[in-house]
């Protein structure tokens, strides 16, 4: 699952300044794991607006993609996320250009055919700047 770390595959996390450095899967019961993910991410200019704020899209990016991986992290075999079905993203503390922040993902529960997820952006200070909770399809191997 190496593949998973760095950017992904997506490189728009790359340009915006992120790096998915750790995974893993919690274990629930006998069938279940629930996945987490962790990333340093320090925001480019690209990230930001005119005025060096980091954009609140660009913060419902990452999230979406710490939410992702997470659910990818705890999955077996060939399953895998196929699409984000709903996603909101809350923006409590600006960040900047150059700031060290840390985001971590995780799923709060795996169904059959969704996975419920949440993630945080954490200031230095390991206060909350974002957070997000979102429902994800996933893609069963059926073999």
């Amino acid at each position: 699952m190496g593949r998973w770390l760095g950017n992904g595959g997506m490189e728009i996390i790359t340009v915006l300044g992120a790096s998915f450095d750790a995974y893993g899967a919690d274990r629930i019961d006998a069938r279940t794991e629930l996945g987490w993910v962790k990333a340093s991410w320090v925001p480019t200019a690209l990230a930001c607006n005119p005025h060096g704020i980091v954009q609140a899209g660009v913060h419902a990016v990452v999230l979406d993609a710490a939410m992702n991986f997470s659910a990818n992290a705890g999955l077996n075999g060939s399953d895998r996320t196929r699409a984000t079905l709903e996603m909101k993203t809350e923006t409590m503390r600006t960040a900047h250009a150059g700031d060290e922040l840390v985001i971590r993902g995780r799923v709060v529960r795996l169904a059959r055919q969704v996975a419920f997820c949440e993630a945080g952006v954490y200031g230095s200070d390991d206060q909350i700047v974002s957070r997000a909770t979102g429902t994800f399809l996933l893609q069963r191997d059926e073999a």
